[in-house]
């Protein structure tokens, strides 16, 4: 980059060297740890897998066929098939855009919106603001993850169904039940409690830290609007924090559909989901025993992918956590 200098001589212009933005720098770091590029590698390559399956898929996810049941992996399947004659690499991959979307619907619901709004707000304006907002975020976080999750499922699924029913049957919106849309809302809305607080704690004390720093006291003083002070001059500033605080969100969120589906309040057959399918070996009782035993791609095919994107999604959040964390580098 150049830039002109005045001299006796008249102007002349001279390289400067170019600073590296913030993400670059990151990025820079973050390219040295082997292990967490390997996982965020891995993680494209599943995602993008879910992503495309319906190009990908070698078989439909509902077909049956119950002259190849059980079968193991072979040129036409495989990963085998199910107790029903399914294609379980079809399934996964299925379960693995299930997935995909269930988490980009829990952040489009609002859960990171949320969180870093009302900590900006609990954070800056302090006062009743903080008062009521930490006391409702309390109350939410004083009930258990998982149970609270579940009781919000099993509350709205059959509100959500009826709406889409209502929906398609009167308005003419075809497809919210078909396509899984109202499944994908149910989870979504369900699992907002288990990433707002939490982020919004996070940020609230980012901002009681910052909020007192001079350039923020001297933008006030000149009469710059409270709310440009908020996302101009404190939120890049917790940046960094949030950034880890969602890499590991993002993994809790992808167990957590899956734990609902297992349980039966996520994903609705016939839709597939990584859940779904460990819910349909394990629910057999004994069978499920000697399906592990002769057949354990039933069950181990989507228990990888589960613990491959949680442990993943863990060992980038580590990483962030060690590049951003100004504690470390002390």
């Amino acid at each position: 980059m150049k830039n002109q200098i005045s001299t006796n001589d008249g102007i002349q212009y001279v390289d400067t060297p170019r600073r590296n933005s913030w993400i670059t720098q990151l990025w820079n770091e973050f390219r040295k740890r082997k292990l967490a590029m390997l996982c965020l590698t891995l993680l494209c390559i599943v995602y993008l897998v879910g992503i495309f399956a319906p190009i990908l898929e070698t078989h439909d996810y509902s077909e049956t066929n119950l002259s190849r049941t059980q079968h193991g992996p072979d040129k036409e399947n495989w990963l085998g098939t199910d107790r029903l004659g399914r294609d379980i690499y079809t399934r996964v991959i299925w379960g693995i855009q299930t997935t995909v979307i269930i988490t980009v619907a829990t952040f489009v619901t609002g859960s990171v919106a949320l969180g870093i709004s009302l900590g900006l707000i609990a954070g800056y304006f302090r006062g009743k603001s903080d008062i009521l907002i930490m006391r409702l975020g309390e109350i939410v976080a004083a009930f258990p993850d998982i149970l609270l999750i579940i009781l919000l499922a099993a509350t709205l699924r059959p509100r959500i169904i009826s709406l889409a029913h209502y929906l398609e049957d009167t308005v003419g919106i075809k497809g919210l039940l078909s396509t899984g849309v109202a499944d994908y809302l149910v989870i979504g809305i369900a699992l907002l409690p288990l990433s707002w607080f939490g982020l919004m704690r996070l940020v609230r004390g980012q901002v009681l830290a910052l909020r007192e720093a001079e350039y923020v006291q001297a933008s006030r003083a000149i009469g710059t609007p409270t709310i440009k002070i908020l996302f101009r001059h404190i939120l890049p500033n917790v940046l960094s924090p949030i950034i880890v605080s969602i890499s590991f969100t993002v993994g809790a969120i992808a167990l957590s559909e899956v734990m609902l589906s297992f349980f039966g309040l996520g994903v609705q057959p016939p839709r597939p989901s990584l859940g779904v399918m460990i819910g349909d070996v394990t629910a057999r009782g004994g069978a499920s025993v000697s399906v592990l035993r002769d057949h354990p791609e039933q069950l181990l095919a989507p228990i990888l992918v589960v613990w491959l994107m949680i442990f993943c999604w863990n060992i980038i959040g580590d990483a962030l956590n060690d590049i951003l964390n100004p504690r470390i580098h002390r």
